[in-house]
């Protein structure tokens, strides 16, 4: 089975996500906190990482840059998701998250991306 890290500060968010995920058939982890992010994949190994980019005090696109300038993480797919923000030119194509998803997102649409990124990988 497929495994998913859900990462928002939004505990609706990630209830509704974890609920649609697990429909499909996903293993789906939560996390809340940013801070944790590492530890988390650590402990769980996803094969995608759905992160928003407004975790609190913490920027989930320098959380991104992060995993993908790690040489254990670099690989691991990563959708980033925000209501607000415009990710054009934010990344240098080596750190740069795999994908963008706008909230409030259809359905259809995340479960496509997730698809064509976790096959891709």
């Amino acid at each position: 089975m497929q495994r998913i890290l859900a990462v928002d500060d939004n505990e609706d968010i990630l209830e509704v996500l974890q609920l649609i995920l697990e429909d499909f058939g996903y293993e789906v982890e939560t996390l809340n906190n940013g801070s944790f992010l590492f530890d988390k994949i650590k402990a769980h190994r996803p094969d995608l990482i759905l992160l928003d980019i407004m975790l609190g005090n913490l920027d989930g696109r320098e959380l991104c840059k992060d995993v993908k300038s790690q040489k254990e993480t670099h690989d691991i797919p990563i959708i980033l998701i925000s209501a607000s923000h415009n990710l054009s030119n934010l990344f240098k194509p080596s750190n740069a998250p795999d994908d963008f998803l706008a909230k409030p997102f259809n359905i259809n649409e995340l479960i496509g991306k997730i698809q064509m990124h976790i096959s891709a990988a």
